[in-house]
């Protein structure tokens, strides 16, 4: 680094985990919170990377219908995470209930793998 460039901030910087949250929201039009965000390292003889495994809560009729396209659209989606690849991405679990109002929980697990 030059000396008369500063290092980037804390808030400028974006970490895989913070990345892939984001992007699960932008998948889901902005809806969905984020409640469990777990990772895992993961490798094998010629990779190496880590497990994600989120658990999303969608509240409201409007929300329910957006977490239901992302979970038909997260298998085939194409995720841009810089350093990494997205070699899988899978719903483990749906949940839904309709009282006091529509909440769907998901669970969804990525694997990602260190593009170097």
């Amino acid at each position: 680094m030059f000396a008369d460039t500063p290092p980037p901030s804390p808030r400028q910087r974006r970490y895989p985990t913070e990345r892939i949250e984001a992007a699960l929201r932008a998948l889901s039009g902005g809806h969905g919170r984020v409640v469990i965000h777990r990772e895992v390292p993961w490798a094998s003889i010629t990779f190496s990377g880590s497990r994600h495994t989120l658990s999303l809560t969608f509240s409201g009729a409007e929300a329910v219908e957006a977490g239901e396209r992302m979970i038909a659209d997260l298998p085939d989606h194409e995720f841009i995470i810089p350093g990494q690849l997205v070699a899988d991405a899978q719903v483990l679990s749906v949940d839904h209930a309709m009282l006091p109002e529509p909440v769907l929980r998901a669970e969804v697990e990525l694997l990602l793998l260190e593009d170097r």
